[in-house]
């Protein structure tokens, strides 16, 4: 079995692209995140011709996630039990419009695997609101995930996504750029590793096509291999034991009307 996770960054602009990353990688399921659309303006038809069927959560034109299968797409869920709400403060911080669960995270299982699509807060800078509500958004996830396991330690479940976290000095091209700031915080860091702390095994680390998973459109980053590494997924130990290889399509980012993010690929035993 083959999953890849992939923030798009808009899939209505990048269908053809997304198609393709279906067939050169031959996948079973693609988890996506970033999609930037409501579901029935997801370009639905497309994936269907190429054989697979689609579950799209998607509120406007921000954030959005999506579940690809072409291996059944089963009990779907649409966010998570104590998934935080984000409200958008005035300076002052009143609030400018009422709290809303933002469109971050969708479930299913696909082939026996619950597979979770994740798009995790930005949180924008360390002293604004949205870094709070980032790192309550990994709590509560977490929370989630281990009362999965600890139900059920066999489960099959993966969490997968765009984390918006660095959690190693080596996941990005500058270190000391990011010392204690966005990405990198001491605080970010650890609510990542929490999910290690609560028994699941991040997969992806094995990739060695390339370093980092996203490449800023800005300051000719992707020739510079001015990279991060921020895409990644935990899965519970059981279904940890079945993977057998990860890559990072780096080629992915070439060209024109690449996402700023790279398709991360899991190869599993059935």
């Amino acid at each position: 079995m083959r999953i890849a996770t992939w923030n798009i960054n808009s899939v209505r602009a990048r269908t053809e692209r997304a198609v393709g990353v279906l067939g050169r990688w031959n996948l079973d399921v693609l988890l996506l995140q970033e999609t930037k659309c409501r579901p029935e303006q997801f370009p639905v038809e497309s994936f269907r011709d190429a054989g697979y069927e689609v579950a799209a959560h998607g509120l406007d034109q921000w954030n959005g996630v999506a579940i690809v299968s072409r291996v059944g797409i089963e009990d779907l869920a649409v966010g998570f039990d104590g998934q935080p709400a984000f409200a958008k403060e005035h300076d002052d911080g009143a609030l400018l419009a009422a709290p809303r669960l933002e469109a971050r995270a969708i479930a299913a299982t696909c082939a026996g695997v619950r597979v979770w699509s994740l798009y995790v807060p930005n949180g924008r800078s360390v002293d604004d609101p949205h870094y709070r509500y980032k790192l309550d958004f990994l709590a509560r996830l977490r929370e989630e995930a281990a009362s999965a396991l600890a139900a059920d330690p066999g489960t099959q479940l993966l969490l997968a996504g765009d984390w918006n976290v660095i959690p190693e000095d080596g996941d990005v091209w500058d270190p000391e750029l990011f010392r204690d700031g966005l990405y990198a915080s001491g605080p970010e860091r650890r609510a990542f590793q929490a999910f290690g702390e609560a028994g699941f095994v991040e997969v992806t680390r094995q990739a060695e096509e390339a370093p980092y998973t996203f490449w800023d459109y800005q300051r000719l980053r992707f020739p510079k291999n001015h990279g991060m590494r921020i895409d990644f997924a935990w899965a519970a130990p059981k279904l940890a034991s079945r993977v057998t290889g990860a890559h990072i399509d780096r080629n992915e980012r070439k060209g024109k009307g690449a996402s700023d993010h790279v398709p991360v690929i899991i190869d599993m035993e059935d």
